[in-house]
C-alpha cells in the first residue's frame, strides 16, 4: 500500500527524514546483520573442517546455504 502525499509529508515533518531513507537504513541493517552472521557461520564451519570435525561436503553445504539465503533475501527485499 502506497502512502498518500499527505501521509508522506506528515512523516517527513514529524521525523525529519523521508520514508525512503528509513527503508534504506533498515535494508542496510538487515544485510549487514546477514553478512556478519554468514561470516561467523562460514568461519565456524572452516574451523570445524580444519580440525577435521566436518567433511569438505559439510563445509560446502554451509557456504552454499548462506549464498542461497543471501540471494533469495536480496531478491525479495530489493525487488
Amino acid at each position: 500500500m502506497t502512502p498518500s502525499a499527505e501521509q508522506v509529508a506528515a512523516f517527513q515533518a514529524n521525523g525529519g527524514f523521508t520514508p525512503a531513507a528509513v527503508s534504506t537504513v533498515v535494508l542496510g541493517f538487515v544485510f549487514a546483520v546477514l553478512l556478519l552472521w554468514g561470516v561467523w557461520a562460514m568461519r565456524a564451519a572452516y574451523v570445524g573442517w580444519a580440525e577435521q570435525r566436518l567433511t569438505q561436503r559439510q563445509l560446502l553445504g554451509v557456504i552454499v546455504r548462506f549464498v542461497a539465503m543471501y540471494l533469495v533475501l536480496g531478491f525479495f527485499l530489493l525487488s
